[in-house]
């Protein structure tokens, strides 16, 4: 089995290279000329653009096929008072070469919109913003170029007393959402509320493909392996969703997140890096099945953390694992 690896956003080997740089809408709000300040929103989004390109330049250079996008790179882009504001006309140029860049070296990106996009929401006006947030990642996504293989992954939401009640609502304002919208969404398990077999299920009603985070599954379970769930989930990315714009003949392959807890008392949290012994015994199980997984490191100290991944995995050569690049393994079953 083919295995990538990804990291989300920042770079810690890259000095100054933030693709978040933002400004509050409490200092916006203070400028005395509002057409310079949406000008001075703009220059930060080149800002955080060309760091984008940067980092992309880094991961080719290292080996590296996967990123997760940062979704502040347009500061206030959702903010409701300035919904009369386009800022994708003066960001043109620098998405677009972005998105040349992806193609050209055949990258997999994807963002991941922030938890307070929920779609089991029973309040009409926190939908009404998750779906303006959902708006405003696929028009990034498309004013890069990148078709639906590029997704937006979300999570359920929160069960706001009843689960069941939620997953229902979510399946309905999800049948809700324009078609270049549903397209771009996975769905994942989260660490308190939705399980794998919660979310499972609600990405089969959906037709969503799944994206299985193995250490919200350790917090959030009865204690089965992650890899228990797998055959499942990998199922989902053979749905007419997850297959939208892949080429005949060509898969999406199936994703992951992992990551480490950051201690005993504390395994909600991330740790810096990513421990490679329970990973690798998900990926050997997962490899019976699958010929192919992306996985996407979500560790405090992002491409550090992968970097220190691949050097730790380096001494399973020989215990079947090949080392095919700085940022992509071959793991035997």
């Amino acid at each position: 089995m083919i295995v990538r690896f990804g990291y989300v956003a920042m770079s810690l080997e890259i000095q100054d290279s933030s693709p978040s740089k933002t400004m509050t809408m409490a200092r916006f709000a203070k400028l005395p000329d509002r057409e310079a300040g949406l000008r001075e929103l703009e220059r930060i989004a080149a800002v955080n653009l060309h760091n984008t390109l940067r980092l992309l330049r880094h991961n080719v250079a290292e080996g590296i096929e996967m990123y997760r996008f940062s979704s502040k790179l347009i500061p206030l882009a959702t903010h409701a008072d300035l919904q009369d504001w386009d800022p994708f006309i003066a960001l043109a140029e620098p998405f677009a070469e972005i998105g040349d860049y992806v193609r050209k070296h055949k990258l997999r990106v994807s963002f991941h919109p922030d938890h307070y996009t929920v779609l089991s929401t029973p309040r009409p006006e926190v939908l009404v913003s998750s779906v303006r947030d959902l708006r405003y990642h696929v028009r990034m996504l498309q004013a890069m170029g990148l078709d639906a293989r590029s997704k937006n992954n979300i999570h359920i939401g929160g069960a706001y007393g009843d689960k069941p009640t939620s997953a229902n609502r979510f399946v309905e304002h999800f049948a809700q959402l324009d078609p270049d919208i549903q397209s771009r969404i996975t769905l994942e398990n989260d660490d308190k509320t939705f399980t794998v077999g919660e979310t499972l299920e609600a990405a089969q009603r959906t037709g969503l493909p799944m994206v299985l985070d193995i250490h919200h599954h350790w917090t959030n379970s009865v204690g089965e392996p992650a890899s228990d769930w797998w055959p499942e989930v990998a199922k989902t990315w053979e749905s007419p969703l997850a297959r939208t714009d892949v080429p005949e003949g060509e898969h999406l392959p199936p994703k992951i997140h992992a990551s480490s807890p950051r201690s005993e008392t504390d395994r909600r949290s991330h740790a810096d890096g990513v421990e490679a012994g329970p990973l690798l015994d998900f990926l050997r199980a997962a490899a019976r099945t699958s010929s192919q997984i992306d996985v996407m490191l979500e560790a405090k100290h992002k491409d550090r953390a992968l970097f220190g991944l691949m050097k730790d995995l380096e001494d399973y050569q020989g215990d079947g694992v090949k080392i095919l690049s700085g940022g992509k393994i071959e793991v035997e079953g």
